[in-house]
Parts: C-alpha cells; structure tokens; sequence
C-alpha cells in the first residue's frame, strides 16, 4: 500500500516532481562540474604555468653559497659545475613522474672575428633520452621556452642527426651584427674556437635575446669544460606550499618522522627540490618563487571561485525545493487531513512525503551527474585544452549535498505538515 501510495502520487503530480527532479539535476550539474573541475585544477594550472617556464632552479652548491653571501646572480661560470652524466637521474627521484621537462645550461664567454664579445649557451633544445625506467623524454628548451618567437629561420633540431655545430641567434645581437639564419659564426673561445651554421633568429623578450645558444656539446668545447654544466632548470608538477612544507624548506631536519613521511611523499615544490639534490652531486636545489607563489594564489583563488559557484547552486536548488515541496503538500492537505483522521500518526505521513522527495532526488541527482560530468569536460577543453579526470572522491560528495540539499528543502513542507489539523482540513478551513 505505501509503494501504491507514492506510485499514484509520483503519477498524479508528475509535472511537480519533474519539475523538483529539474531542480536537483540542476544543482547536482553545477555541483558535479565545479567540484570536478576544482579536483583536477591544480594540474591544469601547473601545465599552464609550466608554459612560461621553470619553476625549479639547480646550482651548484658553491655558487648556491656565493649568491647568499652577496645576493648576486651570476651568469658566468666561479669555477663550480654539476656533472652532465648525472642529468638522467633527475628522472629517478619519487616524483619522477611530476617532472614534465628539463634542460642544463653551461654558459661561455666567446670572440667573434671582428673582436666583438659575446656569451655562449649550451643547452638541450628537444634532446631525447631513454631513461632506465623505461621511459622516453625530449626535454629542453624547445618546449620550456615555448613563447620564444622564431622570427627568422626554424629551431635547432638535435634528433635530425645533422651537424652539431650549429645554433640559434638571440634577435638583439643578431641585428648588431647583422647575421640572418643561414650564417655562419666563427667562434674562439678560452680552449678552441669553432664555425657554426645560425639556424635560427629568435626573439625572447629578455636577457637571452644578446645570446648565442648551441647545443651543450659544442659550448663545452669551446672552454674545455667536457663533462661540466652550469645550471639546470627543472619545469614540476608542483602542489601549493603550506606551513608543513615552509618548515621543511627552512630545515627538514626540525620535522618530525610522521611530518618528514608526509612532505617527502608530496608534491611540495621543496620536497622534490630536496629529492633533486639528492642524486645531483654537491648541488643546491630551489624553487622559483615568482612562478611557485603564482601557482598557489591562482590555484587557491580557483577553487575559491569554484566552491562558491557549488555553495550558491546547492542554496538555489534548496530554496527552489523548499518552495516545489510546500506547494505539494499544500495542495494535497485534505488528502494529508484523512491520513491522519484515520489514524495515521505524524511519522508516516512525514515519511510518505520524504520518500517521494527521496525518489524524485535520486532520478534527478542521478540525470544532474551525468550533465555536470559532461560539463566539466566542456570547461576542461575549453579553458585547459585537455579532459578533466573523474576523481571518484566526487560521487559521494555529490550524493550527500543532494541528500542534504534534499533534506533541508524539505523542512519547511514537513513542519507544515506536522501542523496540519484534520479538523480543519477536513471542514475546509
């Protein structure tokens, strides 16, 4: 009889109930989407800023010393250098996998033939490596300095096979010297000197545009510095910084096992610049604080933005309940009425309405996920150019803000309801 009774009432009342359904899926939709999209942020928004460069610095330990003493940056070398055959092992930290791209640097001070000074860079432009994990990487600066703007000619190409003495002009210094792509450049350095061809002409916007870049082989050559590198720049997947991961970055030292446990095994910008030295040789690791607080404050401000949107649908869907559901109970008060004069007690009567909501909930909250899922991925392709990942914390948490939304729209239909006087129902009053 009670499974008849809410049969008939769904049945009798389907333009209400679908009407309450279309409000539950509405606000289980936005719910769905922004807590799937706000889930999967932090990554999008590391890939995005890993677009405008690196966000961990490596030196070694010397120079990491020197440039604390005396807060200067140094371009050139002070006679400290990291091993290029520890570069692979970069890869084989815990976070292996949240390290995206990276690329050394070795800088040397060259002659032009006319007596013009000039500074040198060797890098890694899209150098393929085989890891011993198994896994393949191109890395360098091809992709980490993706709004370089070849203005003339094409980027450096290391997987062609084609002669290594070869290399890229910064714009400014190649409009003094007047050198277009196709050029060549001779070049004597401390050691040997060298002809390489100009491949390309690019515009940086920055320091780098007065600079030659050439393969790392071919700058160590010209001074001697075989085997020796200079710097490296670590683009990482990176989790915002808290108090636990400041503390650690003062001294890990000072935590606690069970707190070392917890900042090693995440992805703390200074826990993978600790795991980095770890395998580096006599290197100091350190984030780039510009790109690493940019990171936290717009990941923080996006999931702000993102709970808010949640928070205001849930009201909106509670309110457009509340009234849907009293209205409902309104209209069936005479019906309501003969319940209880024959002998139905509060509880029933409370419950039969419940579990119509209940059941209407459900198809709606059910139809609402599937909307909002497929609305993450419109976001997710629109904002970040890639999917949002289902994170299956969402389910359960979509399924109680129904239920609670559900239950709290429902209060003031039932309060009604527990007010209601047969008598007067009855009688028409």
């Amino acid at each position: 009889m009670f499974f008849r009774m809410i049969f008939g009432t769904m049945f009798r009342q389907w333009k209400k109930m679908l009407m309450i359904a279309f409000t539950i899926a509405l606000g289980a939709s936005l719910a769905t989407a922004m807590l799937s999209v706000m889930l999967d942020v932090g990554d999008k928004v590391n890939q995005e800023l890993k677009t405008y460069g690196a966000n961990i610095t490596v030196v070694p330990k010397e120079n990491s010393v020197l440039t604390s003493l005396y807060e200067v940056e140094g371009e050139g070398s002070t006679g400290a250098y990291l091993r290029e055959d520890e570069l692979g092992k970069i890869k084989t930290i815990f976070w292996a996998f949240n390290i995206t791209d990276y690329a050394p640097f070795i800088n040397a001070d060259v002659t032009l033939d006319d007596g013009t000074k000039a500074a040198a860079v060797g890098t890694w432009f899209n150098h393929h490596m085989e890891l011993p994990t198994g896994e393949q990487l191109d890395a360098g600066v091809t992709s980490m300095r993706s709004w370089w703007e070849v203005t003339d000619g094409k980027w450096l190409d290391e997987q062609t096979g084609s002669d290594p003495n070869v290399a890229m002009v910064g714009k400014a210094l190649a409009e003094r010297l007047g050198i277009k792509s196709g050029d060549s450049l001779h070049l004597t350095g401390t050691a040997a000197d060298n002809t390489l061809t100009v491949v390309g002409i690019f515009d940086a916007g920055g320091d780098e545009d007065d600079k030659i870049f050439m393969p790392v082989d071919t700058a160590q050559a010209l001074d001697g510095l075989d085997g020796k590198i200079d710097s490296i720049e670590v683009s990482a997947l990176t989790t915002p910084e808290n108090d636990l991961a400041i503390k650690a970055a003062k001294d890990p030292k000072s935590l606690t096992i069970a707190q070392y446990e917890t900042w090693y095994c995440t992805a703390y910008a200074s826990s993978i610049c600790y795991q980095i030295q770890e395998v580096i040789t006599d290197s100091v690791a350190s984030p780039v604080r510009q790109v690493a607080d940019s990171e936290g404050a717009i990941l923080e401000k996006t999931q702000l933005l993102m709970t808010l949107i949640t928070i205001l649908s849930m009201i909106g869907a509670a309110l457009g309940i509340c009234n849907l559901v009293t209205a409902s109970v309104m209209e069936r008060s005479a019906e309501m009425g003969l319940m209880k004069a024959i002998g139905a007690q509060n509880s029933s009567v409370s419950g039969l309405v419940l579990t119509e909501i209940t059941v209407t909930a459900v198809i709606g909250g059910i139809a609402g996920f599937f909307a909002g899922w497929g609305a993450a991925q419109i976001i997710g392709h629109t904002v970040f150019g890639s999917a949002i990942s289902m994170h299956p914390v969402v389910i359960p948490l979509v399924a109680v803000l129904v239920v609670s939304v559900t239950l709290l729209g429902c209060i003031p239909a039932i309060r009604l309801l527990l007010r209601l006087s047969p008598c007067e129902v009855l009688h028409g009053r």
